[in-house]
């Protein structure tokens, strides 16, 4: 297993800034956004994931969206680049685009809408290991892919050389134990859901690749601070202040309401989504708004 060393803590899951309806890559917008997760104490930032509408990314935005990243952020904070596709040769080819235009790691999510076996999900992910030079990690969501990671598998690779750890996006905290109890070298493993973030770190997780942090950097930095320090009511505390704000994210599909929320957080930063998304409905940019002023955003927790 390829060491997974600065890959942990506090990593935001960041947005892709659009201009002109959806059309344009907004750098700008971008870059004034890593800096300022950067400054509020972020440990990480993933670049081109489902967050970020990695989907409807052409090549080229993908790489200037990381080359972007990787500027603003000036080697502060470890830059990940997800190079997800259902295709393995395509997923191996973003995963070298991505390192050759300086990714720290990469993320590589289970294939969607094709749902592999699990025989086929370790040959898929073991290929892209195969292919890479960076720390590799894992990426399982079923909920958007429709296929799991499960523990036997997760072993299986983590035996490779290329893998770096999972991000489990799972919500489910039972599946720590199981991993941990499965036979082979130690998985270090981030959550992928804010709301069981504090309880994830509790457990033995690594940290959080968050979608609240794009709104919320400085306490989602602290919670992860508080629970490495064994602090747990802290980041518990931490945690329960930011419910509200994570409800309200989950009305809608993501990143619609992250997004919209960033245009009501900071000025002259466009909420513009590309379809099939679209703009979230009134009532929940209402909710969005109050829990937006009850969280403080850019205050340090």
């Amino acid at each position: 297993m390829r060491s997974a060393q600065g890959l942990g803590g506090a990593l935001t899951a960041l947005v892709t800034p659009f201009t002109a309806g959806g059309t344009r890559l907004d750098e700008r917008a971008l870059g004034d956004l890593v800096a300022w997760q950067v400054a509020q104490g972020i440990e990480g930032l993933v670049v081109g994931g489902p967050t970020a509408e990695g989907p409807t990314l052409t090549e080229a935005e993908r790489d200037r969206a990381l080359r972007v990243a990787l500027a603003a952020a000036g080697g502060r904070v470890p830059v990940i680049a997800a190079t997800e596709s259902n295709c393995t040769r395509t997923a191996i080819a973003r995963t070298r685009a991505a390192e050759a235009a300086g990714a720290d790691a990469t993320l590589a999510v289970t294939p969607y809408y094709n749902r592999p076996t699990q025989e086929g999900l370790y040959r898929h992910c073991a290929a892209i290991a195969a292919a890479c030079d960076r720390p590799l990690l894992l990426h399982a969501n079923p909920a958007r892919t429709g296929i799991d990671l499960l523990p036997d598998t997760l072993a299986r690779l983590a035996a490779l050389p290329g893998i770096a750890g999972l991000v489990d996006a799972a919500g489910d905290l039972a599946r720590l134990g199981v991993i941990e109890r499965a036979p082979g070298p130690d998985v270090p493993i981030l959550s992928g859901d804010d709301a069981t973030a504090a309880a994830h770190r509790a457990m033995g997780g690594r940290g959080c690749v968050s979608v609240v942090a794009n709104l919320v950097p400085g306490p989602c930095a602290a919670l992860q601070r508080a629970a490495r320090a064994g602090d747990h009511a802290r980041a518990r505390a931490i945690q329960a202040g930011l419910g509200p704000l994570i409800a309200a994210l989950a009305r809608e599909t993501d990143p619609g309401p992250v997004k919209l929320a960033l245009a009501l957080l900071r000025p002259g930063f466009a909420p513009d989504l590309r379809l099939p998304l679209v703009r979230p409905r009134p009532e929940t940019e209402a909710a969005l708004a109050a829990a937006l002023d009850a969280a403080r955003p850019g205050e340090a927790a």
